[in-house]
């Protein structure tokens, strides 16, 4: 067949050329929508084949370390928050120990689809899209699903690429997880402010308590707390952040009422709930002093290191009583201020020093363990390595033989607080000398890993410990303005007995006694006891200044405004009074 000329062609373009536009786009319309169609299709099916390789190539990642790395949270002997060791604030629950309305809470907070939708939220997406293609503000309103993701299995860069591999492990996550398995991991990863890494941290640094323990009100705080945690962190203590947050829980209140997540009782009943100050007040820094003691003493009694017991999600339950710790912090607060209104440091650089003790005789669990005012400025702690002066501080031990443990006792010309509130004690529980412990059982995923045992041994007879007894009734610190001789050691003179100075010493019907090293008003140690069969108190005052080399103190004189043993004595029966309820 011949082949159209050239000319020919052009001939027909010319005639086309001369039939109008719209008559040619009617002729052709058929053909150009089935190439569309056509394209499309293809286009969509390139499309579906791209996502369903990267579907099928995207595996989820493990989480990243800092979000599986727990801490280990000590709390005191009724199970009040003390501290933590770690490098993150967080501590795993089971979704069992997170109350329904507080899962609900935050569903209703962050995604109220949870629980049906397919792991993403297909608008979302389409924001985020348009945001990073036209540049503008980057988009958030992931899912919950998504937010675990992000946080816990991906970097947190923002970009389109990112946000699509979010989305494909989002989808895999739901439909390979549970959706509890989801909610755990969220729940035990997302930031809530205040250095709080999920809910458990959260519940006792925001509220003090334990997750299980959270009311409805508190849940759905903590639920608005999500939204923005580095603001809101501040809540109750700052005004404006507050009512701004009160706003936001009354929101999600109201979305759990209209959802059925609580009933309309509860809805009515809720009201806003009081947070735990923040920043932390003065007292928190020196509950390190309890904490490094009960730390070195859970990882020996584990038999790992202290970082790996700070890395491992321990609970440490301590036998401090914190509300006693507190109130001890105060009241020595007072005392270092004296009633001259001096610090505890004066214009010589001579630094007053307090320690106190509280064990409990014949079983050794420590009540009470002050160790300094400001661990930031001071972290040595002078209850448990403060080497001070004994002086007359072990006579009443003069005249009876020492078993065990206190056979040493005897020889140490400067024991530790903790040393001699043991040694007092064991008078107190008729001649048992119990090892002081600060541990009473560690527990990990809700499983004891250790439990305390008391390790008791007798040391005195019962008559030798009625006779230390006697003798601590007996011996003490006389009024410094007494008409005495003065021996090398106390205000005492050598062969006559002296009773308590102050008041309310000399009516307590429990033994009192106190004694030091130094004499009149070149006291340079004292330590003032108060004991029964239930509890032996102990305060020890001493004193140092900066010595001649660097970085090195020496022992000073107790500073006499106030008199020492009149503040020893005194702080000695206020803390007493206040660990057994007492009124004199």
């Amino acid at each position: 067949m011949k082949r159209p000329s050239g000319s020919h062609r052009a001939r027909v373009r010319a005639q086309l050329r001369r039939i109008p536009l719209r008559l040619r786009l009617r002729r052709t319309r058929g053909r150009l929508l089935r190439r569309l169609l056509l394209a499309l299709l293809a286009l969509i099916a390139t499309l579906c084949t791209a996502a369903v390789v990267a579907y099928r190539l995207t595996d989820i990642p493990e989480p990243h370390p800092e979000t599986v790395t727990q801490s280990t949270v000590f709390v005191d002997d009724k199970g009040s928050y003390l501290g933590r060791r770690g490098p993150v604030d967080r501590q795993e629950v089971p979704l069992s120990q997170v109350p329904r309305y507080v899962q609900d809470a935050v569903i209703a907070a962050e995604n109220r689809s949870f629980r049906t939708d397919d792991g993403v939220s297909p608008r979302a997406i389409a924001r985020a899209v348009l945001a990073s293609l036209t540049g503008g503000e980057r988009q958030g309103g992931s899912t919950i699903t998504q937010q675990y993701v992000k946080n816990a299995l991906l970097t947190p860069e923002q970009s389109l690429s990112r946000k699509a591999r979010e989305a494909l492990i989002a989808i895999k996550l739901d439909r390979t997880r549970s959706k509890d398995d989801i909610l755990a991991g969220y729940l035990n990863t997302v930031y809530f402010g205040r250095g709080s890494a999920g809910i458990q941290a959260a519940s006792r640094n925001y509220f003090g308590v334990d997750t299980r323990n959270l009311t409805v009100s508190q849940g759905a705080a903590l639920a608005s707390i999500v939204n923005i945690p580095s603001y809101y962190e501040k809540a109750g203590s700052d005004p404006e952040v507050t009512a701004t947050l009160k706003s936001r829980w009354t929101w999600v209140l109201d979305a759990m009422a209209t959802s059925g997540a609580i009933t309309a009782k509860q809805r009515a009943d809720a009201t806003f709930p009081a947070f735990r100050f923040y920043p932390p007040g003065t007292t928190e820094g020196q509950r390190q002093y309890m904490i490094d003691v009960a730390a070195k003493e859970a990882a020996d009694r584990l038999g790992i290191t202290e970082d790996q017991l700070a890395r491992g999600g321990y609970t440490v339950h301590t036998t401090f009583d914190l509300a006693l710790q507190d109130a001890t912090t105060e009241a020595v607060k007072n005392l270092k201020a004296g009633k001259s209104g001096k610090q505890n440091k004066d214009s010589k650089g001579t630094t007053l020093h307090t320690a106190v003790v509280a064990i409990k005789p014949g079983d050794g669990a420590v009540r009470l363990l002050y160790g300094g005012s400001d661990y930031a400025r001071q972290p040595f702690n002078d209850a448990v390595g403060g080497a001070v002066e004994a002086g007359e501080a072990l006579a009443p031990f003069g005249k009876v033989r020492l078993d065990g443990p206190l056979t040493e006792l005897r020889k140490t010309a400067a024991p530790t607080p903790l040393q001699l509130a043991s040694a007092y004690a064991t008078a107190a529980a008729n001649g048992l000398y119990a090892t002081p412990y600060t541990i009473t059982k560690i527990t990990r995923d809700g499983r004891q890993v250790y439990t305390a045992h008391p390790d008791t041994r007798r040391a005195l007879d019962e008559k030798e410990a009625f006779m230390v007894d006697m003798q601590m009734s007996k011996t003490g610190t006389p009024d410094q303005t007494q008409d005495q001789t003065p021996d090398k050691a106390t205000d005492r003179a050598p062969d006559k007995e002296a009773i308590p100075s102050t008041p309310t010493a000399q009516k307590a019907p429990q033994t009192f006694f106190t004694a030091g090293a130094g004499g009149g008003i070149t006291r340079r140690t004292l330590w003032s006891t108060t004991q029964d069969p239930q509890l032996t108190l102990t305060v020890a005052l001493f004193a140092d200044r900066p010595g001649e080399k660097k970085n090195t103190t020496v022992p000073a004189q107790l500073p006499n405004d106030p008199s020492p043993v009149e503040s020893a004595e005194e702080t000695a029966a206020q803390i007493w009074r206040l660990a057994t309820g007492g009124t004199q």
